[in-house]
């Protein structure tokens, strides 16, 4: 019966006196008291109970009279995520007005989002694919951040072949530490784009010439399976460890380019352990799955950057593939340097996944399943280590030692 639909949101259920004919009786709730819960009893001379308040909807209404099908998006994931994250339902009318039906704070969220998405399409403003999605994502989630802001914040910019624009808070904050300090270490998930922002600031470095060379690099670890002995040369054997670096470096720069920069040594390919020894100077040092590193080879690595050089390192904390014991580098490298001036460090989290809609999720249900077992590894660590406290050992038990006699040598 305590249902929304029986009950105004100005109204309360509450027992009625003794001796009336109805059970319940309904209360008007003054206005002073919306939104709180006001304590009866006196009235009825009863204890207190709980009184149900029911939240006020409004309903509200956006023009949107460019951009339509870009504001729905594929199998309308952009509304969908609208209606979600700020617990409201959309209607389309008349087809250019989007009604919008919530509690009143999360109404005038959406609407402001909305009509910030509306001036920005008036302008000009082209979304491609995905792009609106994940500015949705940071803006539902911050009540603080802007659309508008965010889109200008992250200006398109051309890298080699490639126009790109960072989309989430996170890589844009990535991507001015890469420009700003000589050396950036980003650390998170699978898909915030951690690798490909890195390998695009490269390209951008050596195209306009601020560095002479590239140097990219990752520990040549399998992921939890031993694949033998490769055949071909050195370099065939290490380049499918390497492909990732490679899929980024053909998205901004023509593929003969390419093969021709790697014979002239301009951009260098290489796997961790040809590292030792070296300095690299005026050249732009990418260290991607660092995560996979011991502690050795990092302190190695870090210490190779010579004069006019940048160092971008990469990793994801939950997908270490190194041996039972060993520990990473890249977790090491982010206790020891953490107060260095002049090292940056950017965390990613799921909400800067730019892949599949998907991947957000279950790189976020990892991350509970993690944190429940952790949990309860650690709480029954302590539980046995308070029972060991608690259960003194039994001292042992008394034995008694027969000593025999030896005959008298006078």
């Amino acid at each position: 019966m305590c249902s929304s639909d029986l009950l105004g949101r100005n109204e309360l259920l509450a027992p009625a006196p003794e001796g009336s004919k109805h059970a319940i009786r309904t209360l008007r709730r003054p206005r002073a008291f919306y939104g709180r819960s006001p304590n009866y009893s006196h009235l009825f001379g009863i204890p207190r109970f709980k009184l149900f308040i029911f939240p006020s909807l409004m309903k509200s209404s956006v023009q949107i009279s460019r951009g339509i099908e870009s504001l729905f998006g594929t199998r309308d994931e952009n509304i969908r995520l609208l209606e979600s994250e700020l617990n409201l339902r959309t209607r389309l009318l008349d087809g250019d007005s989007l009604e919008l039906e919530g509690e009143d704070r999360q109404v005038q969220r959406a609407q402001e989002i909305l009509e910030d998405y509306v001036s920005l399409v008036m302008e000009g403003q082209v979304f491609n694919n995905g792009d609106l999605n994940s500015y949705l994502r940071v803006v539902t989630a911050d009540p603080d951040a802007s659309l508008r802001r965010l889109v200008e914040s992250g200006k398109s910019r051309t890298f080699g072949k490639k126009v790109l624009a960072p989309k989430t808070v996170n890589q844009r904050r990535y991507v001015d530490a890469i420009e700003h300090h000589d050396l950036t270490i980003g650390i998170g998930p699978a898909g915030t784009g951690k690798t490909y922002l890195a390998v695009a600031m490269a390209v951008s470095a050596l195209l306009n010439k601020r560095v002479s060379r590239i140097v990219l690099t990752r520990p040549a670890v399998e992921a939890g399976e031993h694949l033998g002995f490769l055949p071909g040369t050195l370099q065939e054997k290490v380049d499918p460890y390497l492909r990732p670096l490679y899929d980024a470096l053909f998205d901004m720069i023509d593929s003969e380019r390419v093969e021709k920069l790697i014979e002239r040594n301009v951009i260098e390919i290489a796997p961790l352990a040809f590292m030792r020894g070296r300095t690299l100077n005026d050249c732009f040092i990418i260290l991607d799955e660092a995560q996979n590193t011991t502690v050795e080879q990092m302190k190695m690595i870090l210490t190779r950057q010579g004069f006019n050089s940048k160092m971008v390192v990469n990793g994801d904390q939950t997908q270490i593939d190194l041996p039972a014991g060993r520990k990473s580098g890249l977790l090491n490298a982010a206790e020891v340097l953490k107060r260095v001036e002049g090292i940056a460090f950017v965390n990613f989290d799921e909400r800067d996944v730019v892949r599949h809609a998907l991947v957000q999720r279950i790189v976020k249900a990892y991350d509970r399943y993690n944190e429940m077992t952790g949990a309860g590894r650690q709480l029954a660590l302590r539980l046995g280590s308070d029972i060991a406290q608690e259960t003194p050992a039994e001292p042992p038990a008394a034995t008694a030692v027969e000593i025999p006699e030896f005959p008298s040598l006078a």
